[in-house]
């Protein structure tokens, strides 16, 4: 029998850098599985079903959640996003190590419906001003969103000493090079 997968949350406010250390630890790291949830959202041209989403529709969703299908869900901008318990467990069960990229709430669900399983790395910004930077600096949100994401950051912060590790990316070959060790320990525990 093989050993027990692990489950792996990255997780952090809008504008540290999470995506891009995501995208880069999902390269280099063969060992994990990107963990695919379930969305109502339509599927974009160059997205599989099955690969980037499971796509359903609205009733559904509902029906799964209102099984108790989903570990962790939610509602973002009036589009459902669900992960699967089965699909969890069966990955744990293979050996698989799961990576999932979730907010506060998700990793918080997550962690209660697999305890053992799930290590949550928290991702930090430097700073606020900086953080505020990135996100101004992307240049793809109005005022209000900016003051939005700012406002939730503010409150995501204040967990992060909530979960099992913290890297903060003041630098992101730095924030790199701690991430993909913590990973690289998770994986081989």
């Amino acid at each position: 029998m093989s050993k027990r997968g692990n489950i792996i949350v990255i997780c952090a406010p809008s504008g540290t850098g999470k995506s891009t250390l995501i995208h880069q630890l999902k390269q280099d790291v063969a060992e994990l599985k990107w963990s695919v949830s379930y969305t109502t959202r339509d599927i974009r041209p160059g997205e599989e079903d099955g690969v980037n989403y499971f796509y359903v529709d609205k009733e559904t969703f509902l029906k799964m959640k209102d099984n108790n299908e989903f570990a962790e869900w939610a509602e973002v901008h009036s589009n459902y996003y669900g992960t699967s318990k089965a699909f969890v467990e069966e990955g744990l069960e293979k050996g698989e190590h799961l990576l999932f990229d979730l907010d506060v709430q998700g990793a918080d669900a997550i962690k209660e419906a697999f305890p053992n399983d799930a290590k949550v790395i928290f991702i930090e910004p430097p700073s606020v001003e900086e953080l505020e930077r990135r996100l101004r600096g992307r240049k793809t949100d109005g005022e209000k969103t900016i003051s939005l994401r700012i406002g939730n950051a503010l409150k995501e912060l204040k967990r992060k000493d909530d979960y099992d590790y913290k890297v903060m990316n003041d630098d992101f070959e730095t924030a790199y090079i701690e991430l993909r060790s913590l990973v690289q320990t998770i994986v081989e525990s």
